[in-house]
């Protein structure tokens, strides 16, 4: 937090990214949301499907789900016992998946070998979280 006329504001005020952008981003930015919202975007899936796709427990893609529901990205609607999952703004979503394909493309590896997201720092990450082995 930075101090402004003696007031507190938050780091996005700071950046002049808008709230609602970060927000975004955040929760795409997660892996298993966005694997999961790469797997609707090629169409409805039952949670079991998404379980599949993403290989983990039901418990875990469940909570990811409810996550991107309450942030407006997925919607779902009941058949049966079941409840089929869909993207709510399935062309913008799309758009801005491949959006992001192309940028990708783009970079090269800089993002991918990026020192403070890319693969080795997710790696470091990871392993520190589970500790001393």
């Amino acid at each position: 937090m930075t101090m402004s006329k003696g007031v507190m504001l938050p780091p996005v005020a700071v950046l002049g990214a808008p709230a609602a952008a970060t927000a975004l981003f955040r929760s795409m930015g997660e892996p298993t949301r966005l694997a999961l919202l790469l797997r609707l975007n090629q169409g409805e899936a039952r949670v079991a499907d998404l379980v599949a796709a993403v290989g983990l427990a039901q418990s875990t893609v469940s909570a990811h789900l409810l996550c991107l529901r309450e942030c407006g990205l997925v919607t779902s609607r009941p058949q049966g016992r079941a409840s089929m999952f869909s993207l709510t703004c399935a062309p913008e979503l799309s758009a801005l998946l491949a959006a992001a394909e192309r940028l990708l493309s783009r970079t090269g590896d800089a993002v991918e070998l990026c020192s403070t997201f890319g693969v080795d720092a997710v790696s470091r990450e990871t392993a520190g979280a589970m500790g001393p082995t």
